[in-house]
């Protein structure tokens, strides 16, 4: 036991050191209007470290939970206040994003599959499908294709996109006036606590309704649920809060980065490599059409449409201060790829009746 409480020790001591270089480099690009500044310190801080200690840095789940409550309480927030006829006007191109998503995820993974003879076609498709990537090695293990596989490349994709992300949209985010963005109502401690509380129980409430993705989108329903049955109030969490929970979604992308990881099926890593920047690039491409479309910005487009990091998706729409249409098309594309993927033997074998 001795042994363990050293190692608990240790750890401690570097969440500690993370903690605080990840907030005194948050307050420097914060200084320097550095957009998702505290999310690519998170990165940065974390990143470093992992690569120097050649092991990745695992975050307490607990915490990092309730760290994604409070994003998923901001990425509530814009839904409050959106007609349903807004909303409803979402519909059709968070349909049309689902199916250039899904389109690209299956031709790629047919084709990883074709080029990787150690990859089953299941494999390759799970594998490529963006979106529900904490589900896709269950539901891969559960219609017999390699989880492990699966979880690397969906790991991967989501290393890709949540550290890109940042950096991509620092060229193109809006600049964003506090002023223009604070809420109309005045805090009070009643609302202060049920933020709190829903993103403390938010995920909870989320798997026992069985919402997809529970830690995100539970604490965002009950966001809704409670901003439209209590309105007139300021629900936004205090600035350090959301600093503190910008931190923990760089640290979730940063902390990953170790050398061990990516030795992982290291044969088949280039191809890997290559049909997820190809699944980034199609999905960027498919914004454009969108903001034609919607009369959205692009950097509203790119985040709609991204593949997967919901959580950093999420952070970066409240600090750009971006309307309810990323949310709707992401929640939309994600229901649409969970209920595929279930039936993607099916698929298979459908395809291979008609070329027989």
């Amino acid at each position: 036991m001795d042994w363990l409480r050293n190692v608990e020790k240790h750890t401690a001591k570097v969440w500690v050191g993370v903690a605080v270089t990840s907030t005194l480099v948050g307050l420097l690009f914060d200084y320097l209007g550095v957009p998702a500044g505290w999310i690519l310190a998170g990165i940065l801080v974390s990143a470093t470290v992992a690569v120097v200690k050649s092991e990745e840095l695992h975050l307490n789940r607990h915490f990092f939970n309730f760290c994604r409550g409070f994003i998923g309480v901001l990425a509530g927030m814009p839904l409050i206040s959106a007609s349903l006829s807004d909303i409803a006007r979402f519909i059709l191109p968070g349909i049309f994003t689902s199916l250039v998503t899904v389109g690209i995820g299956l031709g790629g993974g047919l084709l990883l599959a074709h080029s990787q003879k150690e990859i089953s076609k299941e494999t390759g498709i799970l594998s490529m499908l963006a979106g529900g990537a904490s589900v896709m090695p269950f539901l891969a293990k559960e219609v017999g294709a390699d989880f492990r596989y699966v979880a690397l490349s969906q790991y991967l994709r989501l290393l890709a996109v949540s550290v890109s992300l940042p950096l991509i949209t620092h060229l193109f985010a809006p600049h964003v006036d506090p002023a223009l963005t604070a809420s109309p109502y005045s805090k009070t401690w009643w609302s202060l606590v049920l933020v709190l509380l829903i993103a403390a129980f938010g995920e909870r409430f989320g798997r026992f309704f069985k919402i997809p993705t529970p830690s995100v989108f539970g604490p965002l329903v009950l966001m809704v649920i409670i901003g439209l049955l209590l309105p007139h109030a300021d629900y936004t969490p205090p600035n350090a809060v959301r600093y503190m929970a910008f931190m923990a979604i760089g640290w979730m992308c940063g902390g990953g980065l170790s050398v061990a990881a990516l030795k992982l099926f290291a044969k088949q890593l280039p191809a890997t490599v290559v049909f997820i920047l190809v699944l980034i690039g199609g999905c960027a491409a498919s914004a454009w059409p969108l903001t034609k479309w919607l009369g959205i910005s692009y950097f509203e487009g790119y985040l709609a449409t991204t593949p997967g990091a919901l959580d950093t998706v999420l952070a970066l729409t409240s600090e750009g201060a971006s309307g309810p249409v990323v949310v709707t098309v992401q929640l939309i594309r994600l229901i649409f790829v969970l209920l595929l993927a279930g039936y993607v033997p099916a698929l298979l074998r459908l395809l291979a009746r008609r070329r027989a």
